[in-house]
C-alpha cells in the first residue's frame, strides 16, 4: 500500500522555533556606589549553563542561562544574571537527531538574544558591555556525552530524563 501525499507529509520531519524570549534576568550592585569610584581593572567570570525541558508532545522549551560577575578584588562590582528561552516544536524526528537539535542547534538559536540582552543590561546598569564570546555547542554537547559515557548512557535529552 503505498502513502498518500497527506500522510507523506504528516510523517514529514517538523523543527520549527515557535517563539524566543527572555525567561529571566536580574541584576545586582552590592557594592554601589562606592565601588564605582575604584578605578581597577575588574576581573569577570561568567558561567553559563544550557536546559532542556518537555513541554507538551512535541514541543520542547530549550534555555540557555548566564552568570556574569565582575569583581574589583574580592568585592562584586556587579553580577547579571539571564535567561534566553526558546519553545521548539519537535515531531516525527528520529531521537539521536532530536538530541543534537536539542543540544546543539536550540541553543545556538536562543544563545544571541542572550548575549544581546546581557551586554544592554550592563550598558544600562552604567557598565562598559560585557560581550560574551561565541560557544561552540556542539564540542559543548560532545563533552557533556562523552563525561556521562555516551555508549552506557541514556539519551541526555528525553523526557524521561529530564524530569
Amino acid at each position: 500500500m503505498s502513502a498518500t501525499p497527506d500522510s507523506a507529509q504528516a510523517d514529514a520531519p517538523v523543527f520549527v522555533l515557535q517563539r524566543c524570549y527572555l525567561k529571566d534576568m536580574s541584576l545586582e550592585q552590592p557594592n554601589s556606589p562606592q565601588i564605582l569610584l575604584e578605578q581597577a581593572q575588574p576581573s569577570v567570570d561568567v558561567q553559563m549553563h544550557v536546559e532542556a525541558t518537555p513541554v507538551a508532545e512535541g514541543i520542547f522549551e530549550v534555555s540557555v542561562g548566564a552568570t556574569i560577575t565582575a569583581r574589583i578584588q574580592d568585592r562584586v562590582l556587579f553580577l547579571v544574571e539571564g535567561k534566553q528561552a526558546g519553545i521548539f516544536e519537535m515531531r516525527n524526528v528520529p531521537q539521536d537527531h532530536a538530541d543534537l537539535l536539542l543540544g546543539i542547534a536550540c541553543p545556538q538559536t536562543v544563545y544571541p538574544y542572550l548575549r544581546a540582552n546581557l551586554a544592554d543590561a550592563i550598558t544600562r546598569a552604567g557598565f562598559p558591555p560585557v560581550h560574551l564570546a561565541e560557544i561552540n555547542f556542539q564540542a559543548m554537547y560532545e563533552q557533556q556525552r562523552a563525561q556521562q559515557g555516551a555508549a552506557a548512557a541514556p539519551s541526555i535529552l528525553t523526557p524521561e530524563t529530564l524530569n
